[in-house]
């Protein structure tokens, strides 16, 4: 009997180690693990640099509160300021965390600039920016909210590629646009270049803020930093989360300098978020991430694979109706259900995860290696020989 909660539809099998891209378990199996905890494992499992910076943190300091200076934030929030768009970084412990405090902050600087009625936030229709109360809202899907009432208000929504919606759902009340630049939940669906900069145009026709959800495409995942990055824009607020911990706890608010001035002392606070430890690992994993020779290996890498998953979708049309997605940001989207999908691969000891819209979620950590890669596409292809 399990005394946890039945809030997951987990599957029958734990794992007692894992090491790079692979998991074991507790009979030793090995299995490829392209979920690597939904994103979250930007360089896989028990990455030496990353151990030795929690061993090496856990014997010094492991929290402080917030009330005392932190130096190992302050070195994070350094570099993460001089590789980005952003003058100032608030952080957080998780996605949710950050989403929720990214629409605290968009708020805040309209009441600290005397616009007090300017709190609203429009969002694409189901969406998805967390399973906090706010956030499932703001995200805007029925099966989120359902049971969840009263409503949370302040949330607008337009459906995802529909201009006139969004153009039209735009108001007075209006304080910030927030959308995901790559929508991963909602099925790897991919915002063009071109859009973003359009939607940037049109935040600064409206004087409203334009908030970039990275918490799942960010982190060098898709071979830029951020995703948005090719498009020359600057929002005005970013959250991340997932990759830049690498499997530790750890979430941040990116903000510019003219959003940031509402944020003064008692306008938001976490009694976890930037402690010492976290701050440690996120050191270790921005060292890595951000070099231009790990991105190019990315770009190179997935471009390669993209390609080789194509050649697949040419091969077996009936089961794959496309190949979605950016870097290593990537979605099979079957012609029908992908449960059965999922599960025979998994037969065959490669983890993939769902999405939306019947998509294969396929999540590789970043230092990923081309053998681990063609032997993902062997697996792919084969079930769908054997479901053809």
């Amino acid at each position: 009997m399990s005394f946890l909660t039945k809030n997951y539809n987990r599957k029958k099998i734990s794992f007692k180690h894992g090491k790079g891209s692979y998991l074991y378990s507790k009979n030793n199996i090995k299995y490829l693990d392209f979920v690597q905890g939904i994103a979250v494992n930007s360089l896989g499992h028990a990455h030496p640099k990353l151990v030795n910076a929690i061993n090496n943190q856990s014997k010094k300091l492991w929290h402080v509160s917030n009330a005392f200076q932190i130096p190992e934030g302050e070195k994070l929030a350094k570099k993460i300021c001089q590789k980005t768009f952003a003058d100032y970084v608030m952080f957080q412990n998780s996605g949710a965390e950050a989403t929720e405090a990214a629409i605290k902050v968009a708020r805040r600087y309209f009441y600290s600039i005397g616009e007090p009625n300017k709190n609203r936030i429009l969002c694409v229709k189901n969406s998805f920016h967390g399973r906090t109360l706010a956030a499932i809202y703001a995200s805007g899907s029925k099966k989120m909210t359902e049971g969840f009432g009263p409503k949370i208000a302040g949330f607008d929504h337009f459906r995802f590629g529909d201009h006139k919606s969004l153009k039209k759902k735009i108001t007075k009340k209006t304080a910030a646009i927030m959308i995901e630049p790559i929508m991963g939940e909602g099925g790897i669906k991919v915002i063009p270049d071109w859009c973003l900069k359009e939607l940037r145009k049109l935040c600064n026709r409206k004087k409203i803020l334009l908030i970039l959800d990275e918490v799942q495409c960010g982190i060098s995942r898709t071979g830029s930093f951020f995703s948005f990055e090719k498009s020359k824009i600057k929002p005005d607020i970013v959250p991340i989360a997932k990759g830049i911990g690498g499997g530790f706890p750890l979430g941040a608010v990116l903000m510019n300098k003219k959003v940031a001035y509402g944020m003064v002392p008692g306008t938001h606070g976490s009694t976890f978020g930037g402690n010492p430890l976290a701050m440690a690992v996120g050191n270790a994993v921005m060292d890595i991430v951000s070099s231009k020779k790990f991105l190019k290996k990315i770009e190179n890498l997935s471009k390669y694979f993209l390609s080789k998953l194509r050649n697949i979708k040419e091969t077996y049309p009936h089961i794959i109706k496309s190949i979605r997605g950016k870097g290593f940001l990537i979605g099979i989207q079957l012609h029908q259900d992908q449960t059965i999908f999922i599960k025979k691969l998994m037969e065959n000891k490669l983890l993939t995860i769902r999405a939306s819209e019947n998509v294969v979620r396929i999540l590789p950590p970043l230092n990923v290696k081309k053998s681990e890669l063609d032997l993902s596409l062997k697996i792919i292809e084969k079930v769908c020989k054997e479901l053809n």
